[in-house]
């Protein structure tokens, strides 16, 4: 299951690496403020190569970030990790979006009255 959701960057954290029975890894966490009427404030996580998403980005950007929430025990406990898979800039236009420029051709004549059997 994936989610959505728009905010200002609050914070980048630095970069932690370790090391696990699968080798070594490292994570990055970054922080949004939403814009709802209740901001809420969400960390998400970055693992690996995903890092490389927060390259452009800083504080205060406005971005889309796309996320999966993941859960899991330990000890008899539960964690939770927020992992983000996709960060945008908030309402950016798409890549090759570019509208050609409007002029007065552009509107067709006004159909003249040629007496044909349309009532209109």
């Amino acid at each position: 299951m994936s989610f959505k959701v728009k905010g200002q960057i609050e914070q980048l954290l630095p970069v932690v690496t370790g090391t696990s029975n699968r080798g070594e890894w490292r994570k990055q966490e970054f922080v949004i403020q939403t814009d709802e009427q209740y901001p809420k404030k969400i960390c998400f996580t970055l693992f690996n190569d995903k890092i490389n998403l927060l390259e452009g980005f800083n504080a205060n950007m406005e971005v889309e970030v796309s996320f999966s929430v993941e859960s899991r025990e330990y000890n008899g406990r539960w964690f939770h990790n927020v992992n983000a898979y996709r960060i945008d800039k908030a309402n950016a236009e798409p890549e090759g979006f570019n509208p050609p420029p409007f002029n007065e051709n552009d509107i067709p004549p006004e159909a003249e009255d040629d007496g044909g059997d349309l009532p209109f």
